[in-house]
C-alpha cells in the first residue's frame, strides 16, 4: 500500500502494516482540533480530492481516516453506528463527515474507518497520551469532568486496517475503537498511578458521553475478538504507551 503522509499513523503504518497492492491511505490532515484553522481544513479538504481524482484514474482503493470521537458521535440520541442518526458537535466532526460524504459520492472504491483515540508510538505532543503525561508530570493536569473517551493502541488498529485489506472490504464505513468510553477521570488516574504522581488537579466541566458499536467491526474482522476490547483495555493501553515514552 501507499501510505500518504509523515506522522503518527504513517510511521506505525510503514513498521507495522502489511502490504496491501493498490491500496492509498491518506495518513494525513488535520490532527490538532483545538488549533486547527479554517485554512487547514481547507487544505485537507482539497489534498483528499486530490487524491480521489488519482485513485479514480488509477483504479486504486482510497483509505480515509475519520473520527469515532464525542465530535462525530456525542449528539444526545446518537447510537454511535456507522449507518445511524450523527449530529457533529465540532467544527472536526463536522469537517470529517463532509469528506466521508464527498468521498462515498465520488464513485472510488474507499475504505473509512471511523478512529477511536488512538495511541501510540510517535504521537504529537497535543495528542491524548502526550499531553497528560506532560501535564501528569508538570504537577498540574486539567481533567475534564464528564467527557470519556475510546482510546484503542495504534497497533491493533493498524492489525484491523490489514485485516479488512486483506478480505477485501470496499465501499464501507467502520469503527475502529475499542466500544468503551472511558471517563478522564479513570484514565488520569490510571496514568498518575503508572508514573507514581500525584498532581493538582484542575476539573472543568464538560459534556463528553458517547459510544461506539463495534457491531460492523466485529462482523467483518472476526479478529477483534482476540484483541482484548473491554472495559479494562485501556489500562493496557497506556501501560504500553508509559513503557515506551520511558525508553525514548
Amino acid at each position: 500500500m501507499e501510505i500518504i503522509g509523515r506522522g503518527f499513523l504513517a510511521r506505525n503504518l510503514r513498521s507495522r502494516g502489511r502490504s496491501h497492492p493498490g491500496a492509498v491511505v491518506l495518513a494525513a490532515g488535520v490532527t490538532d482540533t483545538r488549533n486547527a484553522s479554517e485554512a487547514d481544513y481547507h487544505r485537507e479538504s482539497a489534498f483528499v480530492y486530490d487524491w480521489l481524482r488519482r485513485c479514480g484514474r488509477w483504479g486504486e482503493t482510497l483509505v480515509f481516516f475519520s473520527t469515532a470521537s464525542a465530535g462525530m458521535y456525542g449528539a444526545e440520541g446518537c447510537p454511535g453506528r456507522e449507518d445511524g442518526f450523527v449530529f457533529p458537535g465540532t467544527h472536526y466532526g463536522r469537517h470529517k463527515l463532509a469528506l466521508e460524504r464527498a468521498i462515498a459520492l465520488s464513485g472510488v472504491r474507499h475504505l473509512i474507518l471511523r478512529l477511536g483515540h488512538v495511541a501510540g508510538p510517535h504521537q504529537q505532543p497535543h495528542q491524548l497520551l502526550p499531553s497528560l503525561v506532560e501535564q501528569v508530570r508538570s504537577g498540574v493536569v486539567t481533567v475534564y469532568r464528564g467527557a470519556c473517551r475510546d482510546v484503542i493502541d495504534v497497533a491493533d488498529a493498524v492489525t484491523i486496517l490489514d485485516e479488512l485489506l486483506d478480505s477485501g472490504h470496499t465501499d464501507e464505513v467502520v469503527n475502529v475503537a475499542s466500544g468503551v468510553s472511558v471517563p478522564a477521570e479513570l484514565i488520569v488516574d490510571h496514568l498518575q498511578e503508572r508514573l507514581g504522581l500525584a498532581p493538582e488537579r484542575i476539573y472543568v466541566e464538560a459534556h463528553g458521553t458517547y459510544s461506539v458499536s463495534l457491531a460492523r467491526l466485529t462482523r467483518l474482522v472476526p479478529a477483534v475478538a482476540e484483541l482484548g476490547f473491554g472495559p479494562d483495555y485501556y489500562r493496557s493501553v497506556i501501560d504500553r504507551y508509559v513503557e515506551v515514552a520511558a525508553h525514548v
